[in-house]
């Protein structure tokens, strides 16, 4: 079934923004939350490269705010430890060297209690700063980076979790239920030239910019996500053993990694959640695939994965804030389905992850953000159940390499029409 898609709506930015000071402090608890449940030693597990400890999260959004705000703009402000920025420094080459990434989780001491002591320092140097207007913009900047590496804490310690032969919890199981599956549409778009990227109304980051103009085609989006029983579907038929349905690269990585399945799948109808192992709901979003994996469900599928400007022109007309996403309570980081554009995973496009026209990098370190990373990677849009509620909106670019999956990452189909 094939329904036009409503008019784009323009946004409504006045409504009044809660104070600076309220978010970072709500901000900040939030993330020390996240670390509650685990020991010292549950925080300094590193399980990857691609993954962080989530002692080391605690500490580099703490090294984010000390660096770019305090060390910089707050007179006579000493570094809590002068030894290290060398250790929570994640890629910013203007600040000097760092710690090998696949070296944090070696790092014991400091502890998970000093990383805390450094917090509070930190946030009670803050608080001058937070109600300071020439600092504002730097402050949407460190809310939002600290929001993403809250998402980045919840995949990552999952991931470690994971490795344990145990299975171990991290909260204990959601009652959430599951939404239950329409049937799939197609909601149709006529094409034409649209504008896509951030229009300068309140906080975005730079790759989302400039505002610019794009050719579509006619194009149908999906009306919900893939789910797992669509993707049990799929491995049923072979999916997974037939050349015919994978780019080339994404064959020669099925083989050498002996994929079978999305990550945290097991073969007796389970998967590895915050909540330990749990049975596998056929009707909810598939996550944890990779954009080798979405792309050739979507071969398989008779249809493919939509371009990034086919998904925001349809986004510009759904509420950012909808869905299934992460509003603190620990336990619910699940995908749970339902009719929302936005939430349950981070939906993979086929756009490879460019520069727009105009777009210019930053000066300084904080030009290091996006800018460099434009090499390789492909666009996902939306938000996850892992990310922040209010974290993203219609022009915001998520990007991954072709084989990582360890994020809340599935799709949504697309075809031309």
């Amino acid at each position: 079934m094939e329904t036009d898609l409503p008019e784009a709506q323009p946004q409504d930015d006045s409504a009044p923004a809660t104070a600076l000071s309220d978010r970072y402090a709500h901000l900040r608890r939030a993330t020390e939350a996240l670390v509650a449940p685990l020991s010292d030693a549950d925080a300094t597990l590193q399980s990857m490269e691609d993954a962080s400890p989530a002692k080391w999260h605690l500490a580099h959004t703490t090294w984010f705010w000390e660096t770019f705000l305090l060390r910089d703009h707050a007179p006579g402000y000493r570094l809590f430890n002068e030894e290290w920025p060398f250790l929570f420094n994640s890629y910013y080459e203007a600040e000097g060297e760092r710690i090998n990434r696949f070296a944090r989780g070696l790092l014991s001491r400091p502890t998970l209690d000093e990383i805390r002591e450094w917090r509070a320092h930190v946030d009670a140097a803050m608080e001058p700063m937070l109600c300071d207007p020439a600092h504002a913009d730097m402050i949407e900047l460190g809310i939002a980076h600290e929001q993403q590496h809250q998402e980045l804490l919840l995949t990552d310690i999952k991931h470690a979790l994971f490795h344990n032969p145990m299975g171990p919890a991290m909260w204990e199981a959601s009652s959430a239920e599951v939404a239950e599956v329409s049937e799939l549409e197609w909601h149709s778009h006529p094409g034409g030239i649209a504008m896509v990227g951030h229009n300068g109304g309140g906080f975005a980051f730079d790759n989302e910019g400039p505002l610019h103009r794009v050719l579509l085609e006619p194009f149908a989006l999906a009306s919900r996500l893939t789910t797992n029983a669509e993707w049990a579907e799929f491995i049923a038929d072979g999916g997974y053993s037939n050349a015919a349905h994978w780019l080339s690269d994404g064959w020669a990585w099925v083989k050498s990694e002996a994929i079978t399945a999305p990550l945290y799948w097991d073969d007796q109808g389970r998967q590895f959640t915050h909540a330990g192992w749990q049975a596998r709901d056929p009707n909810a979003p598939v996550t944890h695939i990779s954009y080798y994996e979405a792309d050739a469900f979507a071969t398989w599928a008779g249809a493919r994965l939509p371009t990034e400007f086919e998904w925001e022109v349809v986004a510009q007309s759904h509420d950012a804030g909808a869905g299934n996403q992460f509003d603190g309570n620990g336990g619910t980081v699940m995908p749970i389905g339902g009719g929302d554009l936005f939430g349950d995973c981070w939906q993979f496009t086929r756009s490879a992850y460019l520069p727009y026209p105009r777009f210019k990098t930053a000066a300084g370190a904080v030009g290091e953000y996006n800018g460099k990373f434009m090499s390789g990677q492909f666009v996902l849009r939306g938000a996850s159940c892992a990310t922040a509620r209010g974290h993203s909106r219609a022009s915001y670019r998520n990007f991954f390499y072709p084989h990582q999956r360890w994020q809340f990452t599935g799709l949504r189909l697309a075809k031309d029409i």
